[in-house]
């Protein structure tokens, strides 16, 4: 059975050639791991799906999405912090026992070690990826 890679990023990347790009390297560096990429229609439609139920959107991937991954690679901001989303996603797979590595936005990969990243709050991640009239901002 092959392993399944999650690329957690933020969604102010999604449907952007960045992304396209990234996940192309992810895809040469890890030729054996299907990618589970969050930015597909079915996965939104949990996300819905949930948050039509009651429940926390977010909850779809924790409970869904990620058990069936094997591994985790994770886009932080052009800074270095983390999304409160993405970082949530991470320590979920590294609580697993799941090795996780980031990616830098050129495509760079390497070891991470979550106790020493800057985790957003959920404040924070939605101030870098929405505009004020609630549009998606630039990455």
């Amino acid at each position: 059975m092959k392993g399944r890679i999650y690329f957690g990023h933020p969604i102010n990347t999604y449907d952007t050639q960045l992304e396209r790009f990234l996940l192309a390297q992810i895809a040469a560096c890890f030729p054996n791991l299907e990618i589970e990429n969050p930015n597909q229609k079915h996965h939104a439609d949990g996300y819905r799906r949930y948050s039509a139920s009651g429940g926390k959107g977010i909850d779809y991937y924790f409970r869904e999405v990620l058990p069936a991954c094997t591994e985790g690679i994770f886009l932080p901001f052009r800074d270095g912090a983390w999304g409160a989303g993405v970082f949530g996603e991470a320590k979920y797979l590294a609580d697993r026992g799941c090795p996780i590595c980031q990616m830098t936005h050129e495509g760079f990969i390497s070891s991470v070690d979550l106790d020493s990243i800057r985790a957003l709050t959920v404040e924070e991640t939605r101030f870098r990826i929405r505009t004020l009239n609630g549009k998606v901002a630039p990455y």
